[in-house]
């Protein structure tokens, strides 16, 4: 979602992950392939470091200090059949280990992990109460092998402590609530839910609990962030428009279910008003977030016709001068900076041996 973010376009069977994965060529390589970790024309990356290495791990975000990183990790290899809550400290000095820890308890799927502002907690979504088993996933050969995404009726979002016990569940209407991410304050969380019959935009304050809706447009909103300030939002909208795109988003989420390859990125106060559409590139614009400074940072296959590969861009708040930031030819997303703007996190299919791993890459970031 904002996460499940298992952009599986048409061709592609896993997470994020291709069934033909060119290796990226190498600085140094001339012009034979190779792993790399950084390409010639990513000026913004400097001192870049890979965290994680094997598995899907996706969705990487800082807690406010910057120490630390919640994500998301699935490797059937090691056990963990579906998407789980990971913690770890942010390797601080040259030599240090990354040495993540589980949170979530593995029961279901869990997924959009985030720190709240003091660090001692993390809120994410999961699925447990529904099974402990890992719910299944779409069978796309039903569906003519499209690309789609399922959005699971007993997806909750819990606040858990650091220890991974659950203390507080945050949502318990009926059908979907995920994507959750909190105001730079604290005291507010931006969610998705189907609660009103539609995948829109809904605002939690964590004081009194009550919930204001933000979005009300047919279409799937998500992966909603605050910008810096606290003062507007930035997400990805799906916006069917043709009476065909209408009933074939309306017959998918009554089976749980979004076909989401056409997204744009938008803005807006944090009421939902002064609505703006950032994007208007065709394919899938994805995964936004704000810079420091104000400008937007997001993911975008709108180059290639294929569908991939997945890049990072940016651009100023009205979606002028967009600039190419990453340059892997599988998947680069979910961008996040540090409060002080020098520290950024981001996953990638990058130098993972060709193979469908993608993994959590930390950068010094370059103006």
């Amino acid at each position: 979602m904002k996460k499940i973010v298992y952009l599986i376009l048409t061709t592609v069977p896993l997470i994020f992950a291709f069934k033909t994965v060119q290796k990226p060529i190498s600085a140094n390589a001339g012009k034979s392939f190779a792993d790399t970790l950084l390409y010639p024309d990513e000026k913004h990356f400097k001192n870049l470091q890979q965290l994680t290495f094997g598995g899907d791990n996706a969705e990487a975000y800082f807690s406010s200090d910057g120490k630390w990183l919640v994500f998301q990790r699935t490797n059937p290899k090691e056990g963990i059949q579906c998407d789980q809550i990971w913690i770890g400290k942010v390797p601080q000095n040259p030599g240090d280990k990354f040495e993540p820890r589980r949170l979530s308890s593995g029961k279901g799927r869990t997924t959009c992990g985030f720190f709240t502002k003091d660090g001692k907690h993390v809120i994410y979504a999961s699925t447990h109460l529904g099974a402990d088993t890992c719910p299944p996933i779409p069978d796309r050969s039903k569906y003519g092998n499209r690309y789609l995404w399922a959005v699971y009726e007993s997806y909750d979002i819990f606040m858990s402590d650091l220890n991974g016990k659950i203390e507080k569940r945050l949502t318990s209407t009926p059908g979907y609530d995920a994507e959750a991410t909190l105001s730079p304050d604290g005291s507010k969380m931006i969610f998705t839910s189907v609660r009103d019959g539609d995948l829109d935009l809904y605002i939690m304050d964590l004081k009194t609990y009550k919930v204001k809706r933000i979005t009300k447009e047919l279409g799937y909103d998500g992966g909603a962030w605050f910008s810096p300030d606290g003062k507007k939002i930035i997400w990805r909208a799906s916006r069917p428009k043709t009476e065909a795109e209408i009933e074939d988003y309306k017959n998918l989420l009554k089976q749980g279910l979004v076909a989401p390859v056409n997204m744009e990125v938008y803005t807006a106060n944090i009421d939902g008003t002064n609505v703006k559409q950032v994007t208007n590139l065709g394919q899938a614009n994805w995964a936004p977030n704000f810079l420091p400074d104000g400008t937007i940072i997001f993911c975008s296959n709108h180059e290639y016709k294929r569908g991939f590969p997945f890049n990072m861009y940016t651009c100023n708040a009205d979606g002028s001068n967009i600039v190419k930031v990453s340059r892997d030819k599988g998947f680069d997303a979910f961008p996040m900076f540090s409060r002080d703007g020098k520290k950024f996190v981001f996953c990638s299919n990058r130098n993972n041996g060709g193979t469908h791993d993608t993994n959590i890459f930390v950068a010094d970031w370059v103006k």
